[in-house]
């Protein structure tokens, strides 16, 4: 079985490092050293890492690479990150039920904790990355047990399903843990890994990073072109301790918070469905894309996404920058998502991503994932980096809604709007929003979007305007402060939905080391 080949990677990773370098360096095994080396401790102003816009992690320093096993260790390096973060969810109505633990219900929580990374030093192109994240919840900020289903935004600062089953708060998992072999032109990582795609992300804005695990592989096969291809068996979200299947909703115990219970997932693709329908449960992810930046100012990537059996994504993407004199640029950008139906849609019946009847939606494509999406930007650059302004807009097919439970979100960068779903069925997006420093030291952004959903679509929610304003401020060059402020402004009255308006804050503090 796939799942059980994939347990057995770590072990397999492992000894082709020790068999890998014993035949590179000839089996030496080094001898005591004659003399002690003095030990020089140099200050290094630049951080280890630093976060870009998005929370994922840029290396600004990385091990060496090194001719013997002491160094591998020995000269690896450490990375930590203590983190707070602190959500309210202020809800306009409220509808919870305690006794049913079901609704709407206005929630604050609050997650303290860090990781510590491990890299090891270079040898003979091979090398390992290990890695602790944890996270605490302070009991005067958290829901108790029974609304613990109310939580929203900070539901990831710990595990749902721990505290219903144990009553165990917070989170411990390892987040990446992976083997890795470089040599400048091939990469291969096993185990545990981050990876960016269209499709999957880390989305590291809470605690832990979205993480998958499995196999993936880069060849850089041009100038400024590569190609990757990755296989994972299963993924692990940022609110889970264990890893899970990649689109199975709910485990054989009807449990959903045991299994893929993204906030995005396919409901209709759920255990019960998979098993009334002949189909595995567990299932794979596979992913490729080509991304060249060949041409000046152009970046093109297309992209291959299946899960086989279920879905198939191709998406193609391309941004081209068109600089002036003045040091102004515009950007103009387009993506389109196309997806295609291997059997998921049967399995899933007339039903949508909430996993209930698919009202309103057309009858001849209802039990078909097959769908499109469309995604256009303008962003106009400033000069030195200052900031940009963005008009961004989106319009999803009317047939499935789009199935992306991997964090990628198909329309991020283009017109989602933070906690935001907007690919569902028929569903039409507009987005301006400007980022700009104002200091050295402090970014602010500012964005507005309307999101038309289709009214006759019973389980899919009102039309809603936005407003989002983030501020980033650098206390220094490893502190960093963030704010966030959403309001959301549900519009339910002509098509006779639940008013779903919201106010959302969110604090955030991170020190690298």
């Amino acid at each position: 079985m796939v799942k059980t080949q994939l347990k057995t990677i770590g072990a397999i990773g492992a000894s082709m490092v020790l068999i890998g370098t014993t035949a590179m360096a000839g089996g030496d095994i080094f001898p005591a050293e004659s003399e002690v080396k003095e030990i020089e401790f140099i200050k290094i102003d630049k951080p280890k890492r630093q976060m870009r816009g998005d929370m994922s992690l840029k290396y600004n320093i990385l091990p060496p690479s090194v001719d013997n096993i002491r160094d591998f260790f020995g000269e690896g390096i450490f990375y930590g990150r203590l983190r707070m973060n602190t959500f309210h969810w202020d809800w306009e109505v409220e509808t919870w039920n305690d006794e049913t633990g079901k609704g709407l219900k206005t929630n604050t929580n609050m997650g303290i904790g860090g990781s510590l990374v491990y890299k090891s030093a270079i040898l003979n192109g091979f090398s390992f990355t290990t890695s602790y994240y944890g996270s605490l919840n302070p009991e005067f900020a958290r829901m108790d047990k029974w609304e613990i289903g109310a939580s929203k935004a900070g539901k990831d600062t710990f595990s749902r399903y721990e505290v219903l089953k144990t009553g165990h708060y917070g989170i411990q998992a390892f987040g990446e843990n992976f083997l890795q072999y470089n040599n400048k032109i091939v990469n291969v990582v096993a185990g545990r890994q981050l990876f960016e795609s269209v499709f999957t992300k880390s989305n590291d804005t809470k605690m832990i990073p979205n993480t998958f695990d499995g196999l993936s592989a880069s060849v850089k096969i041009a100038p400024k072109t590569k190609a990757r291809v990755a296989w994972f068996g299963q993924q692990k979200l940022r609110d889970h301790e264990d890893s899970h299947d990649v689109i199975t909703f709910k485990d054989k115990d009807g449990e959903s918070w045991n299994n893929n219970d993204d906030s995005a997932i396919h409901k209709g693709l759920n255990y019960n469905n998979f098993v009334k329908a002949g189909a595995d449960t567990e299932h794979d992810l596979i992913v490729a894309d080509f991304t060249t930046h060949y041409i000046d100012n152009l970046k093109f990537t297309v992209s291959y996404l299946t899960v086989p059996d279920v879905v198939q994504d191709i998406v193609a993407e391309a941004h081209y920058k068109v600089a002036f004199d003045n040091k102004w640029a515009l950007r103009p950008g387009v993506r389109y998502f196309h997806q295609m139906d291997d059997g998921g849609g049967n399995i899933a019946g007339y039903t949508n991503l909430t996993g209930k009847e698919a009202i309103g939606y057309d009858k001849a494509v209802a039990t078909s994932l097959d769908s499109s999406l469309l995604a256009l930007r303008l962003d106009l650059l400033m000069p030195d980096k200052k900031g940009f302004f963005r008009l961004g807009y989106s319009k999803v097919d009317d047939k499935a809604d789009i199935v992306a439970p991997w964090r990628g979100f198909p329309t991020g960068g283009f017109t989602r709007a933070m906690a935001q779903y907007n690919w569902y069925a028929n569903t039409e997006t507009f987005m301006v929003r400007g980022v700009y420093r104002l200091t050295p030291e402090l970014k602010m952004s500012l964005r507005y979007a309307i999101q038309d959903f289709d009214d006759d679509k019973k389980f899919v929610q009102a039309d809603s305007d936005i407003w989002h304003l983030d501020a980033w401020y650098d206390i220094t060059k490893r502190l960093q402060l963030k704010g966030r402020l959403g309001i959301v402004t549900a519009d339910p009255e002509d098509s006779g939905k639940a008013d779903t308006s919201y106010n959302e804050f969110r604090v955030e503090l991170n020190y690298m080391f």
